[in-house]
């Protein structure tokens, strides 16, 4: 897809489509996109005016979610995570990492030494009666996995410390204390919604008596991500993901987070979980939402909840893209008017068609061409590949604009004048515009002032969470 890495961010080469601050314009030598679509994709297009209203609606929701007379309404919770200290290069040891975010989970043993870092790991599946059981026999399961990784790496009598990365939404109430608020994803065990997952995971432990683990934090991928890159850049300061769902979360000081009770042990900050996929489940966002949005959402599984998300995530993109050539075909835009089954089945284009799409080379179609064929379109033309194409980089700019926009209200936030943004998921990573779109988007809103880089995040759910563990085993050292 994106061409082979110079540095730790891939540079897509140029694509067919150049992105402008307007309109996505068609390079020379290549058809012009039918001019009805490009009216109708008008809608897409958030100019900065949009993007300038988006962030003071953004901003007035982060200071909501902080304040405890406000937070209980706020759609942006701004969730304390507890993790108040960041990696500084001197971490040692060897620690153990559990991550937990779908049907398949990790369990991790990674041995720090410095800047550098040797990670070891398995992974377990989980069945989908165990998703769907008891919640205590989801924690025996997982803790029988951990056990037995244990003894294969030969640690079953060393009293390791173990960061949780438990990737569902969770109030949390302290470092080692996260109350699952829903199942997402496909669990619905009972008995956990409500209770601390930590101390879920230790009674299973317990019951076994054949491993003795130390659990020093639970956290979210976000959380892992941030403290990922800080571990390899001193000035990380906001995580994002931005893969099937997306989540921001950001260092803020200890003392605007009114939600925040613990002492301060020094440091005098504290991450902030946003929860930024439910902005605009309040109405926030209805300024900027269009028809595909409100489709998307009506047919999701949790109509008026996580609108942001909606807008932006791998888990809706490729279904605004359908959505969007099903109506062009019929209107008769595209496709000689007919179309085909697959074309107009719910979810049959997949987010992955959008980065192929996009990734094809300036004047070539072999990817569009082939996505095209696969859905029963084998009578496209040239013309219907650089429409698609256009389409798909409208709805993928379009994310790409909204990230950037709350990227900046984070950056500004933070109060520091260089920052680096950890930033982890499939989109991120796959998209061959992505990282270029939001580096040229957030430079026009951002003030000069402010130096700011943007970081991919190597394995910010497993390498994160013992990251956390390590911290807090050697702030305890530290008395």
């Amino acid at each position: 897809m994106a061409s082979k890495c110079k540095s730790k961010i891939c540079n897509p080469p140029e694509q067919e489509i150049k992105v402008t601050q307007g309109t996505p314009e068609v390079t020379q030598g290549t058809p012009e996109v039918t001019p009805e679509i490009v009216a109708a994709c008008q809608e897409l297009v958030l100019d900065n005016d949009k993007l300038q209203t988006y962030m003071t609606t953004f901003l007035d929701n982060i200071e909501r979610g902080l304040k405890k007379e406000t937070h209980d309404d706020a759609v942006v919770k701004c969730i304390p995570t507890y993790v108040q200290d960041l990696p500084n290069g001197t971490e040692t040891g060897k620690f153990l990492a559990l991550d937990l975010g779908g049907s398949n989970f990790r369990v991790l043993i990674i041995t720090l030494d410095g800047k550098e870092c040797d990670m070891q790991s398995k992974v377990y599946s989980i069945s989908h009666e165990v998703m769907q059981g008891p919640g205590e026999e989801l924690f025996d399961f997982i803790a029988t996995c951990l056990a037995e990784y244990a003894v294969e790496q030969g640690v079953a009598d060393a009293t390791l410390p173990l960061g949780f990365t438990f990737s569902f939404p969770l109030i949390q109430k302290g470092l080692t204390v996260g109350v699952l608020e829903r199942w997402t994803k496909g669990f619905s065990c009972e008995g956990v919604i409500g209770n601390d997952v930590v101390q879920m995971l230790k009674a299973a432990i317990d019951r076994r008596g054949d491993v003795k683990i130390d659990v020093c934090a639970v956290l979210n991928d976000t959380t892992g991500t941030l403290m990922s890159c800080a571990w390899k850049n001193n000035d990380t300061r906001i995580g994002l993901i931005v893969g099937t769902g997306t989540n921001g979360c950001y260092v803020e000081k200890q003392a605007n987070v009114e939600l925040f009770d613990e002492p301060d042990r020094g440091s005098g900050n504290v991450i902030v979980n946003l929860e930024w996929g439910a902005f605009g489940d309040d109405g926030g966002l209805d300024f900027c939402r269009v028809q595909y949005d409100r489709d998307v959402d009506a047919r999701s599984i949790n109509p008026g909840k996580q609108l942001h998300e909606k807008m932006i995530s791998g888990m809706y993109m490729g279904e605004m893209v359908r959505l969007a050539a099903e109506r062009f075909t019929k209107e008769g835009y595209m496709f000689g008017g007919k179309g085909s089954e697959q074309l107009f089945t719910p979810d049959a284009f997949e987010t992955r068609f959008v980065s192929d799409i996009e990734a094809d080379a300036p004047g070539t179609y072999n990817n569009v061409k082939q996505i095209c064929n696969d859905l029963g379109l084998a009578d496209a033309t040239e013309q219907d590949y650089v429409n698609l194409r256009y389409l798909c980089a409208c709805i993928s700019r379009r994310a790409a604009h909204l990230v950037s926009a709350g990227l900046t209200v984070l950056i500004r936030k933070v109060g520091e004048k260089k920052v680096a943004v950890g930033i982890d998921g499939t989109v991120y990573k796959n998209h061959p515009n992505f990282h270029n779109l939001m580096m040229e988007k957030i430079k026009e809103l951002i003030e000069p002032e402010y130096e700011f880089s943007l970081m991919l995040s190597e394995d910010g759910s497993g390498r994160g969470a013992a990251l956390v563990a390590a911290v807090a085993a050697r702030v305890a050292a530290q008395g």
